[in-house]
């Protein structure tokens, strides 16, 4: 069974309305957006699969740390991430990597707005953001939200905010 940690809340960017969207359904300049296109369920938790739009000069997510690997690939815009104690900044075609335990934190600090796909291995964190897109979009989060989400310690500002 996942444990809900009781930081989770804190990796929560400010309270936004729904996004605006384009003629291709992504997220319009200035907004946040996440859809999920793998869940856990369908690779027997393995791996899950994000897709992200963040506006410019988005703060970030603090520092923080978690037991489950993430990749981050850029696919438009420009990412800063701190990865221990390296600040790298990543654009489109680019990959960083953050191990299970490593602390680090994901933030645009460019003048555009980022889009990336998150993969999360083991899966289950993908229902943090499924949940945070249903209340972003006024509706009901799917039913596998329930089944919780893996825990995230806090351990530090976002990087925007230092």
């Amino acid at each position: 069974m996942t444990k809900v940690g009781p930081q989770i809340g804190d990796l929560r960017p400010a309270p936004r309305p729904a996004p605006a969207r384009d003629a291709d359904g992504r997220a319009a300049a200035g907004s946040f957006a996440t859809r999920v296109l793998v869940r856990s369920e369908e690779s027997g938790e393995a791996v899950a699969l994000v897709e992200n739009t963040v506006p410019a000069g988005w703060a970030g997510t603090p520092l923080h740390h978690h037991a489950f690997d993430e990749a981050f690939y850029v696919i438009d815009g420009e990412l800063t991430l701190q990865l221990g104690d390296r600040v790298v900044t990543r654009g489109p075609g680019e990959l960083a990597f953050a191990a299970g335990g490593a602390h680090h934190a994901v933030a645009n600090l460019s003048a555009r707005p980022a889009r990336y796909l998150l993969v999360c291995t083991p899966g289950g964190f993908e229902r943090y953001f499924a949940k945070l897109a249903a209340e972003a979009a006024g509706v009901a989060p799917p039913p596998e939200v329930a089944k919780g989400y893996p825990e995230t310690t806090v351990v530090g500002p976002p990087i925007g905010d230092r």
